[in-house]
């Protein structure tokens, strides 16, 4: 029973459960870019090839006749899909500067929180020596 209650105050953390939380909004977030790829930019990618569906490019391992598409192609035999490839490279590509991005972002915002809290929190700034030997002879020629 203890390791249960050791691992109920282990998945109960705030670390614990902001991971499941980013890895919930990032598998959302991965279908969202897969469709961007996909439905977005792959289109017209695949028009300046001549109104190809670019996932469907491919190299035939078989002597599997050409012109099938990929699907077709794949119950045929082995083939080497570059196509398909190079869209779920293009879709980690994206999702990698975004997240880059955000990451940036972040820091920035929080830098820039630390930044003032330091401001807030440091010490005045010493009193030049030029400006505390005029007081001195100030306060001095009071004094006569």
């Amino acid at each position: 029973m203890a390791m249960m209650e050791e691992f109920r105050k282990f998945a109960m953390r705030g670390n614990v459960m902001d991971l499941a939380v980013g890895v919930i909004i990032g598998g959302a977030f991965g279908r969202i870019v897969d469709s961007l790829v996909k439905d977005v930019i792959m289109p017209p990618v695949g028009m300046l090839f001549g109104n190809l569906n670019f996932a469907d490019y491919y190299i035939p391992l078989a002597h599997q006749p050409s012109g099938l598409p990929l699907a077709e192609a794949q119950k045929a035999g082995a083939v080497l899909a570059y196509g398909n490839f190079l869209t779920i490279l293009l879709n980690f590509l994206i999702l990698a500067f975004v997240i880059f991005q955000m990451v940036r972002l972040m820091n920035r915002l929080r830098n820039s929180f630390h930044h003032e809290e330091e401001q807030k929190t440091a010490a005045p700034a010493a009193t030049p020596e030029d400006v505390l030997l005029l007081r001195e002879i100030r306060d001095s020629l009071k004094s006569r």
